[in-house]
């Protein structure tokens, strides 16, 4: 027997009442199938109320987003007068921070321009000068100068380690002298980095020229480390100096920041 589409929905209902369960009610000279995007309307069997309903599509998992790290953008550690002395177009400034101005400890980090930041490497154990650091640098004071210098120049009795600074390979680094302290200088020269402190730019770490004079001191270099106190340079571990030689590019203009912490903060 035919049944009309009233009769359907209303046995339908009767089912659903029976049941316990919502029925549903196709709206008139609609057939449901899997095409259809009309809404149904469902009689709520326990409270009698008509609602429509709608289908959702399922929920995606939220993405986990993950923020870029925000870097400084100065330099820690800098007061507005040293600040003003690092060039705009210096993007890697090894920064060399003594414990005290007389002190010959010091910590280094390396810091690279990033994102309009500045990003730190990590940090180094550093020696400097004998009796700490001085504004006014002269020839044999044992004191390392304060400032920002340019980092141009590099090499070393061994042979360059796979860095991008102009290096000279040469016999004449060899020293067999002591320390300050009596510990062995061998192979403290391995490889050594030249300061841009009264000396020409663009020569190699041997080069004697002073313009600034022979009574202001030079041949200040970064070198390898021997466990103590230096005459004026700066000093850290071999495995530093190799890791430094390496990341240190012309491109990016290089400069060293060097004092204790309360200069440096002027």
């Amino acid at each position: 027997m035919h049944l009309p589409k009233t009769s359907l929905s209303v046995t339908a209902a009767v089912i659903a009442s029976t049941l316990g369960i919502a029925a549903y009610q196709y709206l008139p000279d609609e057939s449901p199938g899997p095409d259809s995007g009309r809404a149904a309307v469902a009689q709520d069997t326990a409270g009698g109320a008509a609602a429509e309903l709608s289908v959702s599509a399922p929920a995606t998992p939220r993405e986990t987003v993950q923020s870029r790290p925000e870097f400084p953008a100065r330099l820690p550690g800098l007061g507005p007068k040293t600040s003003a002395q690092v060039p705009p177009s210096a993007r890697q400034v090894l920064l060399v921070t003594g414990a005290g101005k007389a002190s010959a400890s010091a910590k280094a980090v390396l810091w690279q321009r990033v994102d309009g930041g500045w990003r730190p490497g990590a940090v180094w154990a550093a020696h400097n000068g004998y009796k700490g650091w001085t504004d006014e640098h002269h020839a044999g004071d044992l004191h390392s100068p304060i400032g920002v210098f340019g980092l141009t120049d590099a090499g070393g009795l061994l042979a360059d380690p796979g860095g991008e600074l102009p290096y000279h390979q040469s016999g004449a680094f060899y020293t067999n002298d002591v320390g300050l302290e009596g510990e062995s200088l061998q192979g403290v020269f391995d490889y050594v980095i030249a300061i841009n402190y009264n000396r020409l730019p663009g020569t190699s770490p041997m080069d004697g020229t002073k313009p600034l004079g022979e009574n202001r001191g030079g041949g200040i270099w970064i070198h390898v480390d021997h466990g103590g106190p230096t005459h004026a340079c700066v000093s850290i571990s071999k495995a530093h100096m190799k890791e430094l030689l390496r990341t240190l590019d012309p491109a990016d203009h290089p400069v060293v920041v060097m004092g204790d912490a309360a200069s440096l903060a002027r």
